[in-house]
């Protein structure tokens, strides 16, 4: 989408899989433009800004992302852009230091840097203004800061050294003293939106206003900073193991993805050499076609769901990546992991069912069971019941009796489940469990089942029972 008239360029690339917005502004009569947060494939932004005669000349990063690569180093080395972080920020590369209230012209577009701590110690906002003397800006930038129907969560950066008690206090006066002051005309435009593990109950529209927050976002409403801290801190979605490694990657020297990420096609005896190996397999079908087939030590991680933060949830890094697809996505799959920072696919198995039949010794199938069977089973055969959900979901609702462990928590936490037993995995719909069913066959646990349907479809049932645990 494209916002302004005459001179401003103002166009918004959303990335469903990650929740992500990036944001191109430009000057039409000078021909100068900025990217903020972008992601790592940058094809987007470099052929959008060649189709309007733009030069691209700075990189703005509100803060060090956690939960993606950021593309500033790809832009920096495609068009010769200085590269742009808030005060606070360091880096082991050059950066330009952008100090509150410093004002950046593109012409007569400008943009204005607002000092905006609590998600990160460095987090920046930026007004922009179609015209410098404009009194009231035309939108706020706002990162990881203020979202739409929520604000920024101040925990991710603890993994980096940072107390998310202070980043919460510093969040409460960025929110109520520096963004909602503006006036309410001005254009919301977050860096994430609804699924994101940045925050706990972000919207599902791509932008806002000032004002229409004021009137819609609970966590904006007026309260006491005490109040505030103790909202934010609580109920958030568990945080993916990937997190701590990009926010520290994004601020590190690193190579670049380049324009294009393919896979290659393996032989079936180079992926069974693979697997003899110990390569990690990386399923990124459907759940139903996982269960109808899959290699052995496989992990599931469908790609019409949350593909990049999952797999970032429950494969190692540094770990070379072996890819089963549908014919035709393979490439999508690398790319995905890509923007994560996981480069190391060493290749994909072709036309996987037909592979399958070579190798049958090396293939495993998996039973699935309905919602209506849960209650069932699990009595018969004393199964954990092992529910996956983020614990926002839980607090909301539970089945009785069961296990507790977030998805994204699972590889770390595999030795609480005691052995010995079935476990019958669920979560809320059955793509998530599916994921964390395969976590648990492939560390060795093989009685192991999940829910088609979920906690939702259980709940919906006539009469439900509890669950031993």
């Amino acid at each position: 989408m494209y916002h302004g008239a005459m001179t401003m360029i103002l166009k918004q690339y959303y990335l469903g899989c990650l929740s992500h917005g990036s944001y191109l502004i430009a000057d039409k009569s000078t021909g100068q433009a900025v990217v903020v947060d972008p992601r790592r494939d940058i094809e987007d932004y470099l052929d959008d800004a060649a189709a309007s005669g733009l030069r691209i000349v700075g990189v703005i990063n509100t803060h060090f992302h956690a939960d993606f690569v950021a593309g500033h180093l790809e832009l920096a080395a495609a068009t010769g852009a200085w590269i742009g972080y808030g005060a606070a920020a360091t880096a082991d590369y050059e950066i330009r230091s952008l100090a509150h209230g410093e004002r950046i012209s593109l012409g007569g577009v400008e943009l204005e840097i607002l000092e905006t701590p609590g998600h990160t110690w460095e987090s920046i906002s930026i007004l922009v203004r179609e015209h410098a003397g404009d009194e009231v800006p035309h939108a706020v930038l706002t990162g990881d800061a203020l979202f739409i129907g929520d604000v920024g969560r101040p925990d991710l950066a603890a993994s980096v050294g940072a107390s998310p008690i202070e980043l919460a206090h510093a969040l409460y006066h960025s929110i109520h003293d520096t963004l909602m002051v503006l006036p309410d005309a001005v254009r919301l435009l977050p860096a994430h939106g609804a699924g994101s593990a940045c925050g706990k109950n972000l919207s599902e529209e791509l932008e806002s206003t000032i004002g229409a927050q004021r009137f819609m976002n609970p966590s904006v409403s007026p309260m006491d900073e005490e109040a505030f801290v103790a909202m934010i801190t609580s109920g958030q979605p568990a945080i993916p193991q990937y997190f701590a490694t990009d926010a520290l990657l994004n601020r590190r020297a690193h190579a670049l993805m380049g324009r294009t990420t393919v896979a290659a096609p393996l032989t079936v005896d180079a992926v069974r050499d693979l697997i003899t190996a110990g390569v990690t397999i990386v399923d990124a079908r459907t759940p139903d076609q996982y269960a109808a087939g899959h290699l052995v030590g496989s992990v599931n991680v469908g790609i019409d769901g949350r593909f990049a933060e999952t797999a970032g949830m429950v494969l190692a890094e540094g770990d070379d990546v072996l890819i089963v697809a549908n014919p035709g996505s393979e490439n999508e799959v690398a790319l995905r992991l890509g923007r994560i920072g996981y480069d190391r696919a060493v290749g994909f198995l072709p036309e996987p069912e037909r592979a399958f039949e070579q190798l049958s010794s090396l293939v495993r199938t998996t039973n699935r069971i309905t919602a209506a069977e849960l209650d069932e089973v699990a009595a018969q055969t004393g199964a954990i019941v092992l529910d996956v959900r983020n614990p926002g979901e839980r607090e909301a609702g539970f089945i009785p009796g069961s296990a507790f462990i977030p998805l994204a928590e699972l590889p770390q936490r595999l030795d609480e489940l005691p052995t010995g037993r079935a476990v019958i995995v669920h979560c809320a719909s059955g793509w998530r469990s599916s994921v964390a069913a395969s976590v648990l066959r492939a560390a060795g646990r093989d009685d192991v089942t999940d829910v088609v349907g979920g906690y939702n479809e259980w709940d919906a049932l006539p009469v439900s029972v509890s669950v031993s645990a």
